[in-house]
């Protein structure tokens, strides 16, 4: 009787469109021999409707509707944001529309720098020591509508007058990783990948994958 080669799957589906994401992803990847790669024809498929009040619970969404596009595929699905200490933990799971009049409501995302502004108005007169932030990332891995894992990184910061950088995406301008004296804008996807909270949810992903290789 033949047997069945090892299942040996080196190529990780990205649930979506996000290009900053994509290469923020392809940077953490890049150094343990994973190939990153977006679902194909994800724009044709139905949109999820992130309305979870938490990262986790609209990672799992994106995971589940996402994965049944492909079946037998591990698919990750991230929902991640910049929680703000001086406004109550804002932006959170609206960072990405932040700008809209009711972000809440908002169907979709608003301009980078239209959500940046938002938050720089907001702290205006805030002193330097009273501007902490972190952003958070909830991976999810999803196969045929079930999420199978979850997995979430953190990175502390504070929130700049201004932004500084010209790499990354969103709030990665204003964002000050005191540790390295940069904002994410400053380093390109691979060094990001070593200090951002997408880097840390990820290796903690490779860390389960190794082990299981479901």
């Amino acid at each position: 009787m033949t047997s069945q080669p090892e299942r040996m799957t080196h190529r990780i589906l990205i649930a979506t469109s996000n290009p900053g994401k994509l290469r923020d992803f392809t940077g953490a990847a890049a150094a343990h021999g994973i190939t990153i790669a977006g679902i194909p024809r994800f724009s044709s498929l139905p949109p999820v409707v992130e309305d979870g009040d938490t990262f986790e619970q609209n990672a799992r969404k994106k995971a589940e509707s996402y994965s049944r596009a492909v079946p037998g595929e591990l698919v990750l699905a991230d929902d991640s944001g910049l929680e703000i200490d001086a406004l109550s933990g804002a932006p959170g799971v609206h960072s990405a529309r932040y700008a809209a009049e009711q972000p809440h409501a908002a169907e979709c995302n608003t301009d980078d720098e239209a959500n940046n502004a938002r938050v720089l108005r907001e702290l205006t007169g805030v002193p330097a020591e009273q501007r902490t932030a972190r952003f958070v990332c909830v991976l999810a891995a999803g196969r045929d509508g079930q999420t199978v894992r979850t997995f979430r990184g953190t990175a502390e910061g504070l929130i700049l007058n201004a932004p500084r950088g010209t790499h990354g995406f969103g709030y990665d301008p204003m964002f000050f990783f005191p540790q390295i004296g940069k904002t994410f804008a400053e380093l390109s996807a691979a060094e990001k990948a070593n200090y951002s909270h997408r880097g840390a949810a990820f290796r903690a992903f490779l860390q389960w994958y190794r082990q299981t290789q479901i």
